[in-house]
């Protein structure tokens, strides 16, 4: 499969957006109702407030969701023609989703959740994936239960896994809203350095605490 160089929108908007015209069709949108491309290569912040359907969003473009008006493309596919099976490839080789809620095992450690993902992926090293925990200052939690760790640390922890694939677009839904400027720049600088490698496109969203990138501004 080759690589996906653009993402399209074409009148999105989640279907009960669609049912209240208060909560959709007269909600001032940089991304509802309109023609919206996503490029390879370039970085996106979505800001939104609460209830404008940014986790909608994302799940709409990893093909968890499908209940939305109008259409997604990948480079002129129609994603709702995709199969399970198409979905699987694209999820291992070409998306990455870090879920507003993180979706960590708290009976697992540090490392048997990372491993989860890169045993599927066999894209990083146990040396290199150490290396982004002590980068994000969190190394010394690799052998610890996540149940165990703050929220801020497992927002590093879901960032490392995250990373852990090849990838044409990284979607991370709020990815640094239990951390302190510090730890923001922390993650902003291990994620530009990756999707910079990768050549990959960044869509983040964010209601209060922005990640620490230069990005195109978007309002949901």
């Amino acid at each position: 499969m080759e690589r996906i160089n653009n993402i399209s929108l074409k009148g999105l908007l989640p279907r009960v957006f669609a049912q209240n015209q208060d909560a959709g069709r007269n909600r001032a949108s940089d991304v509802w109702l309109g023609n919206v491309t996503f490029e390879r290569g370039q970085r996106y912040m979505i800001t939104a407030e609460s209830g404008s359907g940014k986790s909608s969003l994302c799940s709409y473009l990893y093909g968890h969701r499908n209940d939305y008006e109008g259409v997604v493309s990948f480079d002129d596919s129609d994603i709702s023609a995709f199969d399970s099976n198409h979905w699987s490839k694209l999820r291992r080789e070409h998306i990455s989703l870090l879920p507003q809620e993180m979706r960590l095992f708290p009976e697992l450690t540090v490392m048997e959740n990372i491993e989860l993902k890169n045993s599927l992926t066999n894209y990083k090293s146990t040396q290199e994936i150490e290396t982004m925990l002590a980068r994000l200052e969190i190394e010394d939690k690799k052998s610890e239960l996540v149940g165990l760790l703050s929220i801020g640390q497992q927002q590093r922890v879901a960032i490392v896994r995250a990373l852990c694939q090849p990838m044409d677009y990284l979607l991370l839904d709020e990815p640094v809203s239990h951390l302190d400027e510090r730890a923001n720049r922390l993650v902003a600088s291990l994620v530009e350095e990756e999707i910079t490698k990768q050549q990959s496109a960044l869509i983040v969203t964010s209601v209060g605490n922005p990640l620490l990138i230069k990005a195109q501004a978007m309002k949901l």
